[in-house]
């Protein structure tokens, strides 16, 4: 099986090397490409343009299922790749690669509110594992919600006190959870929930 994880806006999968380990110790592809950060403030829309093209560009020639996993605006790109047609502020459609070979989701605090036109979810008919933080104030749970306007087997999990960084075994310096937030019981939940959806139904 093919795992391809995008990590967020500060581009460094190493941040989640923990899961990217799970899943290579039982036998997965992984694939896990680094970007340059992303600052949303001064982003042009190339710089986000560049996620999903760079995703599709790690995957290469690969054959076979992939699955996505995504955290922030790595789960924009995931989805976009999907299928789904992000819109910009200026209520058009946006053009951004696809990749059939998408066949799983799992997304941690996808900022979905880019997709909440009408029909932006229509052609995404890919199972949907998707986490939103109770207290994340970069994505919103509202946004998170959005997804289940998609065509497909949609799940989303509100976890609770978790903030926006909440999901990643390295966080940023300074982006510290709150107090009633257990991030050592919590991550390692994650990962087994993530890797059983990802393996479900499949040898």
């Amino acid at each position: 099986m093919i795992v391809l994880f995008a990590a967020g806006g500060g581009g460094d999968p190493e941040r989640h090397r923990p899961l990217l380990d799970h899943f290579t110790a039982r036998g997965h592809q992984v694939i896990a490409p680094s970007f340059d950060r992303l600052h949303p403030q001064q982003a042009t829309w190339d710089d986000y343009l560049a996620r999903p093209t760079g995703l599709v560009e790690a995957l290469g020639d690969v054959t076979g299922e992939v699955t996505v996993i995504g955290h922030s605006i790595g789960a924009w790109a995931a989805l976009c790749l999907a299928g789904a047609t992000p819109w910009s502020r200026d209520r058009e459609p946006l053009d951004v690669p696809r990749d059939s070979r998408v066949t799983r989701l799992v997304l941690y605090t996808p900022p979905a509110g880019w997709f909440a036109a009408p029909g932006a979810l229509a052609a995404v008919h890919t199972p949907i594992l998707a986490y939103a933080g109770e207290l994340d104030t970069v994505v919103p749970v509202a946004d998170v919600e959005v997804l289940r306007a998609a065509p497909a087997d949609v799940d989303v999990r509100v976890v609770p006190k978790a903030g926006h960084f909440g999901f990643m075994h390295v966080p940023p310096p300074g982006m510290d959870d709150d107090p009633a937030f257990d991030r050592a019981a919590f991550l390692p939940r994650l990962v087994d929930e993530t890797c059983e959806f990802v393996t479900r139904g499949r040898a």
